[in-house]
């Protein structure tokens, strides 16, 4: 064999070796990540549906009634909006709201004038507590027959774990389960005066000579990555922190409902990680 043709043998015999001991490509050792089955949610209760197709997609504690704060107010919006009264038609903060808000701030002081409407937009969007318990108070019959109202709309929901006993959101009383609430926020969903007023970013009213500038308690409605057809925050020591909402995610609605959650921005961060979550397993079925 000549000297050449041995190189050559020696040359090719070494890249074989080479080729053999060398580590396999990441994409031939490493298996694809694992499709995780239910998002990383740090509130304790919550419900994910898919509004396209009414499929559950994660949940958990979804059947177990708790304290829902202020989310209440869809319910006493749905209610004052169905009996039909004028939105422009002027009501006054009494003594019996401020008598029945105790514990929680406001800036609509007894006396205070503003509109069915403004009422409702500040309840929805700013929770504010004095101006539902005004638009419940003012319902056909008094407070007790829209109290009455919303649980027979409860009822005929088929809310069947949902009890109101007061307007706001205040009582720890005030009680739903994550899967009724989806029915809630379904049912509020359909109303354009609730889509528009629980996701308006803000809005100014004047009480007599002031102007009073109100911002949505929900930073998601101003972001323009989300977009967000209707929702409502809620607070009270017994609730924790409370969210739930609609909003458009990889082209269909769905309904999240956040129970229980102690971290100031966790209903928040949860909401994100919801919507990675399925952002990546939409992506994962479409693969």
């Amino acid at each position: 064999m000549s000297a050449r043709r041995r190189v050559g043998f020696a040359l090719l015999a070494h890249s074989l070796l080479l080729m053999a001991l060398a580590p396999h490509s990441a994409s031939a050792t490493t298996p694809p990540p694992p499709k995780t089955t239910s998002p990383d949610v740090r509130s304790q209760a919550y419900y994910i549906l898919d509004g396209t197709d009414s499929s559950v997609l994660a949940s958990r504690g979804e059947n177990t009634a708790a304290p829902i704060a202020s989310i209440t107010k869809l319910m006493t919006a749905l209610v004052v909006l169905e009996a039909g009264q004028p939105m422009d038609e002027m009501l006054v903060i009494t003594a019996d709201d401020v008598r029945g808000t105790v514990g929680s701030g406001s800036r609509l002081h007894q006396g205070a004038r503003l509109s069915r409407g403004d009422l409702m937009h500040l309840a929805l969007m700013s929770s504010e507590n004095r101006a539902a318990h005004a638009i419940c108070r003012a319902y056909p019959g008094g407070l007790k027959a829209c109290l009455q109202a919303m649980n027979a709309k409860a009822a005929a929901l088929e809310m069947k774990t949902a009890r109101f006993v007061e307007p706001t959101g205040l009582s720890e009383a005030n009680v739903a389960s994550p899967c009724d609430l989806a029915k809630l926020v379904l049912a509020t969903g359909q109303n354009p005066v609730i889509r528009a007023y629980s996701t308006d970013a803000d809005h100014t009213v004047q009480v007599g000579r002031q102007l009073l500038v109100f911002r949505n308690t929900n930073s998601l409605v101003d972001k323009p990555d989300w977009d967000v057809s209707i929702q409502k925050t809620g607070y009270i020591s017994e609730a924790g922190r409370c969210l739930v909402m609609q909003a458009r995610i990889d082209g269909r609605q769905v309904v999240i409902v956040l129970l229980t959650s102690f971290g100031k921005y966790t209903r928040i961060a949860d909401a994100k990680r919801i919507r990675t979550w399925l952002e990546q397993q939409y992506r994962a079925s479409a693969a």
